[in-house]
């Protein structure tokens, strides 16, 4: 019998994982924060128009709370190779393996991808202003930047997983573009 495998999603891997799920469970990675760090110059904007997509980012003390996919058994092999075709279009991210906390105490190894701070795309600590108005206006081959972050946000809502920053950021977002919320 083979070990399970895990993926941590903590941007839109929550609301579009892509893959067949066995299981779903909300988990904390630690040393790592959920960050609008990484220009998207495909998906989420263009080279002449980056918009910006969630990484995690290595920060000391830090904790970030999304879910943990059990892959469906026997599509291991097929579920890599999505992630990677979706999550490596540029080198931006980095393919690892981190340490994911079940909230009923158990830890599980999850795939995961973080950000890689010595690629041309990462922008980390950009002020929370400048990222909606980047986010407000930014269209890539995947759509508008504000319905990926509006869909994280809301998710997060959903499965009770607090995060002020992805808070104002959606409602300032909502603001600059005029769009109502649901």
């Amino acid at each position: 019998m083979t070990a399970s495998m895990w993926v941590f999603g903590y941007g839109s891997l929550i609301w579009n994982p892509g893959f067949p799920v066995a299981e779903a469970r909300v988990a904390r990675v630690a040393g790592w924060h959920r960050s609008f760090c990484m220009r998207s110059i495909h998906h989420r904007g263009t080279e002449a128009a980056p918009g910006l997509v969630l990484a995690l980012d290595a920060a000391a003390g830090a904790i970030c709370d999304g879910l943990a996919f059990r892959v469906q058994p026997g599509a291991e092999a097929d579920t890599l190779a999505a992630l990677r075709e979706r999550e490596l279009i540029s080198s931006a991210y980095l393919e690892t393996e981190l340490c994911a906390q079940l909230t009923d105490g158990s830890a599980v190894q999850a795939l995961c991808y973080v950000i890689d701070r010595d690629h041309a795309q990462y922008c980390g600590g950009l002020p929370l202003e400048e990222q909606a108005q980047i986010i407000s206006r930014a269209v890539g081959g995947r759509g508008p930047n504000c319905d990926y972050l509006w869909a994280t946000a809301a998710h997060l809502a959903e499965l009770g997983i607090a995060d002020p920053d992805l808070g104002w950021l959606a409602a300032r977002v909502r603001a600059l573009t005029g769009i109502p919320g649901a």
